[in-house]
């Protein structure tokens, strides 16, 4: 028995046949300058009856989902680039290369795979910045009304819906359908299923295999873990939703991944994450200091072995709030007992630290720090030497 439900594969395509020769260059330029977007997108709480949206993180133009013809359905898509973007010379305003929105819907065959054709259908859009839609509008209006009225009877009417024409199917529509994961490909990438769009709706969300929720997975992915090992290791460190994604992937294919790839397959802010996570980068001071305490400086039989004793304070954030808890940390003592914190100048002077003057420290300066017991608190002001 068939699935009642039909695939449909939308994609922003290039109207002009010129520009689609030249598709697959001008997309991955697109995908240069703008690391970790897409180009469409399904908004999802405006649409209607549509079922696992799907997008993949190779393919930016182009979403596909599920819906029963039986049912009211209705898609919503956000096309997040507009036509100047890929004019020879960025030019602004009116001008733009127009794009088309295509949609190429197909039934499961005997196997249960969305194969069948059974429709496609397709309209040319252009999109601009609010201010230039507004420009080309009334331009395109004026343009009309000088025209005669014979020649304006070959402009189509104006409506309040954009009526899709049927057409024939994209070139590639049934090898994405597919998703094959039999062919040989360049990129790991298109090997692997598509992600589901990260909507809040639970049947969005890639399932969670129970046994990936093991305890002990080691805290560095190695070139020697196996698939299962790396799962593990992404679940561990909160890469749950890209674990489908990387079923297949042992850690020695995850670690020959650079920034770039990562970036591109998991956004900017996780590709990132992920990147640091696999490389084991630990997170990098903005400043260390050395300070040694006036009071108990080393002993003869120390100072013989390398002189005085310092203590590293590593500073997260260039704040006195953050240098005051260090130095707390280092007396023992609870930050609010430090009233105020003071740098000795060579003329005697003391100077009171603040942010601005904390920035302006040069990277591992060493001080010799004092303690001065404030009289009317049991608080303590701190001189830096």
């Amino acid at each position: 028995m068939q699935c009642p439900c039909v695939q449909s594969i939308v994609r922003v395509v290039f109207h002009d046949r010129r520009l689609q020769y030249m598709e697959h260059q001008q997309l991955e330029g697109w995908r240069w300058s703008r690391p970790g977007d897409r180009i469409l997108d399904i908004d999802i709480p405006l649409s209607m009856g549509v079922l696992e949206p799907r997008s993949h993180p190779l393919h930016l133009n182009t979403i596909e989902f599920l819906w029963d013809p039986a049912k009211n359905a209705s898609a919503f898509i956000q096309v997040n680039c507009i036509s100047t973007e890929f004019t020879p010379r960025k030019h602004g305003g009116e001008k733009g290369v127009p794009f088309r929105i295509q949609v190429d819907t197909f039934t499961t065959n005997e196997q249960g795979e969305y194969m069948e054709h059974v429709q496609s259908a397709s309209c040319q859009i252009k999109v601009f910045k609010p201010k230039g839609a507004d420009r080309k509008l009334k331009t395109d209006r004026e343009k009309i009304h000088k025209k005669d009225f014979q020649d304006q009877e070959k402009y189509q009417l104006s409506h309040d819906t954009t009526v899709l024409k049927e057409c024939s199917p994209w070139p590639d529509a049934v090898n994405l359908s597919n998703h094959s994961t039999n062919s040989l490909a360049l990129s790991p990438g298109y090997n692997s299923p598509p992600t589901p769009c990260s909507f809040t709706d639970s049947s969005c969300s890639p399932d969670q295999p129970a046994d990936l929720l093991v305890s002990g997975c080691s805290d560095h992915l190695l070139a020697t873990s196996s698939p299962q090992d790396t799962q593990q290791w992404l679940v561990q460190h909160r890469f749950t939703p890209f674990s489908k994604l990387f079923s297949s992937f042992s850690g020695a294919d995850l670690l020959r991944m650079s920034r770039e790839d990562l970036i591109q397959i998991c956004g900017p802010a996780d590709g990132i994450r992920l990147f640091n996570c696999m490389k084991g980068r630990s997170i990098q001071p903005r400043l260390t200091i050395y300070v040694c305490q006036q009071q108990s400086r080393s002993p003869a039989s120390l100072k013989a072995l390398g002189g005085d004793i310092y203590h590293a304070l590593y500073l997260d954030e260039l704040t006195l709030l953050d240098l005051t808890d260090k130095l707390a940390m280092l007396f023992n003592i609870v930050p609010q007992r430090i009233i105020h914190v003071y740098k000795q100048k060579s003329a005697g002077i003391h100077v009171l630290v603040t942010d601005e003057m904390l920035q302006n420290f040069s990277e591992e300066t060493s001080f010799v720090i004092s303690t001065i017991r404030d009289e009317n608190t049991d608080g303590y002001h701190i001189v830096l030497k």
